[in-house]
């Protein structure tokens, strides 16, 4: 018998249920006599797991879900190891992400979203390579956090937002308060500091000055 092979697959031969050997892509010609064959797609393919409901290690519930690219690297393991590789590796990738979310609180989580795919892929290395399977790219897809949660972060952020804007107030207040009162001690030991300041008031326009005092009483008037 004649048997192709495309580029994406590999295929595996069998005789008296025993296996045989593996033909890779092109054109091959066997005995069909007590022979069967397997074929193997080895092209990268998507395991998707969904929204996975995990307590953090803070004891917050979040929805969590992967996106991972596997390749089959070895044909007959993948065959011949478990009924179903793929199953078996998506059920070990559910256990890791739970256990990788477990041990994290919620904020942790969410800063630190890039360590997290690193340590469920080698949490199922070892697992996915025992089935012929490789991982080749892995990410969380998203963090699903309640409403009622998203609202609290929103309020802790507002009120972080005005606490400082209340601060910024208070010292400027402050500095004001210490300006003046430095002001009015220079002014107590320098008492011409004050004429000069009128002077300077009277020149800049704009301003009225009240000239009053032992001297002007009888000059004493509005300047404006």
């Amino acid at each position: 018998m004649r048997i192709v092979v495309q580029e994406w697959e590999q295929v595996l031969v069998y005789r008296d249920g025993r296996f045989e050997e593996a033909l890779g892509a092109g054109a091959h010609r066997r005995t069909r006599w007590r022979r069967r064959r397997v074929r193997v797609p080895v092209r990268p393919r998507m395991l998707v797991v969904p929204a996975q409901e995990v307590l953090t290690a803070d004891g917050l519930s979040v929805k969590v879900s992967l996106s991972v690219s596997v390749r089959t690297v070895d044909a007959r393991r993948w065959h011949e190891a478990v009924d179903d590789a793929d199953g078996y590796v998506y059920t070990a990738l559910q256990l890791a992400l739970r256990e990788a979310v477990a041990a994290r609180s919620l904020e942790t989580l969410l800063t630190d979203r890039r360590t997290v795919p690193e340590e469920i892929r080698e949490g199922v290395a070892a697992a996915a390579a025992a089935v012929g399977i490789g991982i080749e790219t892995l990410a969380l897809r998203d963090v699903m956090v309640p409403a009622e949660l998203r609202r609290a972060a929103a309020e802790v952020v507002t009120a972080r937002a005005q606490g400082q804007a209340a601060l910024e107030r208070a010292r400027s207040e402050v500095a004001a308060a210490r300006a003046l009162a430095n002001a009015a001690k220079m002014v107590a030991e320098q008492p011409g500091l004050l004429q000069l300041r009128t002077l300077q008031a009277v020149e800049a326009g704009g301003a009225t000055v009240v000239l009053g005092g032992p001297g002007l009483s009888e000059v004493g008037g509005l300047i404006r």
